[in-house]
């Protein structure tokens, strides 16, 4: 009698009554169907790789719109890269380029929702090579929209150049001379960077100003493999599918252009933050192992390696590296309340790595701190509360407005902390206080959807998940290039109201 082989669906027990008839005809067409997805899946994985190298290639070419540091004809060698040069046939239309760009991104994203759908039936090694690749990508373009990255560089030329503290001296005190000057563009603004991040920076100063770009770059590249690394593990210990997991964070078209290309520090903060989960994940796999054993023989490690410890000096690290991380804390300490040990454990890691950072932050800037007051005053025009001023009829966000998000962020974080400690879950709970953070934030940029998506990757909440691909869509039709093209159609132009005005006043003056 014939026998059905693993993986052939050609070879059936015809003479076996239950194997045979409607149950294999069923089984017949399921294999088909996975043929079909992996198929499937795997032409999404193409399409975000090969349009990720013409994002790329397009920006690396010559000084063009899709780079804030080349659009004015600014572009050294050093920074376009290996890949600069290599499409001398590309158009110099600003608008092709904005379409062309934009075009990129949607189809992206579209074909990343389809990789999405079809993730667990490709092979992982398809996946990780695919991760692995676009990550090689964009660590090699130029920096794409924005200048954040020597914003980074000067601010740590700033002490180490100049003798200037960067938490109490605005840029524009500092020499134009300097190489690093003419590629930032915050000259009026004090650091907003948290203070370990600042120290970071100044670690690379001595490279010179090509090499800090360069050492940065693959500093933010491997954090974000990191990051991905511990998604994987953290969904692996809480029983959920690991290569959906990643696909969802790792190959997110909005984190690969805006986040990647742009080279930003979220991925740092979000390192630790998923380290601080699973540090805690792991502790808890371990309570329950040991649960059938006698307390007496239950192994009790020294304070300074327990995981709950490493878990609360990691959540306080990230804070240390980006503010927003801070967020967090308070969901998860309600979180473990039900759990005092675990709770106890926590505290003592945060104010051991609270005093050291303290310490550290205290030598190196005084008792200076970041400037996120000036940071958080402004407004981008299609920030949600300056889309809901404007629906108001009041031209923008106002100081009302400002102050109502406010409360709701505060009312939300308490809410986030109550699901926390009634589901005894602070993964879901922490991925809507990051959405929370974002929705009322006056100043949004596309990458911040980073905060929330390794949350909605690892919790069970399918309307979390949702929540986040759909902030991700509206934050690529708020800040891809046409979009510009797009509202001068529709005649919708917020920067143009008498609050929009002074909003736009405000950025300005910051750039000078």
């Amino acid at each position: 009698m014939a026998t059905l082989m693993p993986g052939d669906a050609t070879t059936f027990p015809l003479r076996d009554p239950a194997l045979g008839g409607p149950g294999l005809l069923r089984r017949a067409r399921a294999l088909a169907r996975t043929d079909v997805g992996v198929r499937v899946g795997a032409v999404a994985l193409v399409v975000i790789v090969v349009l990720s190298a013409l994002i790329v290639i397009m920006a690396a070419d010559r000084p063009s719109v899709l780079s804030a540091t080349t659009h004015a004809n600014f572009l050294p060698r050093w920074m376009a890269g290996p890949l600069g040069g290599l499409w001398p046939g590309l158009t110099r239309n600003g608008t092709t380029l904005r379409y062309l760009f934009t075009g990129s991104v949607a189809v992206m994203y579209v074909a990343y929702l389809v990789g999405l759908a079809y993730a667990p039936r490709l092979p992982t090694r398809w996946v990780i090579a695919t991760i692995g690749t676009v990550h090689g990508i964009f660590f090699l373009a130029p920096p794409l929209a924005l200048t954040d990255v020597f914003n980074y560089v000067n601010y740590g030329r700033m002490e180490m150049v100049h003798h200037l503290n960067p938490y109490t001296t605005i840029p524009i005190l500092e020499p134009h001379s300097d190489p690093s000057f003419v590629l930032s563009n915050w000259h009026q603004l004090l650091s907003p960077y948290g203070p370990l991040f600042t120290l970071l920076t100044f670690a690379v100063v001595p490279l010179g100003v090509a090499a800090s770009f360069w050492a940065l770059k693959a500093i933010l590249a491997l954090a974000s493999l990191g990051m991905l690394m511990l998604v994987w593990r953290c969904a692996t210990l809480l029983g959920r599918d690991p290569l959906t997991a990643i696909v969802l964070v790792g190959l997110n078209p909005i984190v690969l252009v805006w986040g990647l290309g742009g080279d930003h520090n979220d991925f740092l903060m979000l390192l630790f933050i998923m380290l601080a989960f699973y540090l805690l994940l792991l502790a808890r796999a371990r309570e329950q192992q040991a649960e059938g054993a006698a307390p007496s023989r239950r192994p009790r490690l020294s304070a300074l390696v327990v995981p709950e410890v490493g878990a609360g000096s990691a959540l306080v690290t990230a804070a240390a590296i980006k503010a927003s991380a801070g967020v967090l804390i308070p969901v998860v300490l309600v979180g473990l309340l039900r759990n005092r040990r675990a709770l106890g454990d926590l505290i003592l890691g945060m104010v051991v790595a609270g005093v050291v950072l303290g310490l550290a932050s205290l030598l190196a800037f005084g008792l200076h701190i970041p400037d996120l007051n000036t940071q958080s005053r402004l407004v981008t025009n299609e920030s949600i509360p300056n889309l809901i001023g404007l629906a108001l009829g009041v031209g923008g966000e106002n100081e009302t407005i400002r102050v109502v998000m406010s409360g709701l962020l505060a009312a939300s974080v308490l809410g986030c902390c109550w699901l926390a400690w009634r589901r005894r879950d602070p993964i879901t709970a922490s991925g809507w206080a990051s959405v929370a953070l974002l929705v009322t934030l006056s100043w949004v940029l596309p990458w911040y959807v980073l905060w929330a998506l390794p949350l909605a990757a690892l919790s069970g909440s399918r309307r979390l998940r949702n929540t986040v691909l759909v902030l991700g869509a509206y934050l690529i039709i708020a800040w891809a290039p046409a979009s510009s093209l797009l509202w001068n159609a529709i005649g919708f132009h917020p920067e143009k109201t008498s609050l929009g005005r002074l909003h736009q006043r405000y950025v300005k003056e910051l750039l000078n």
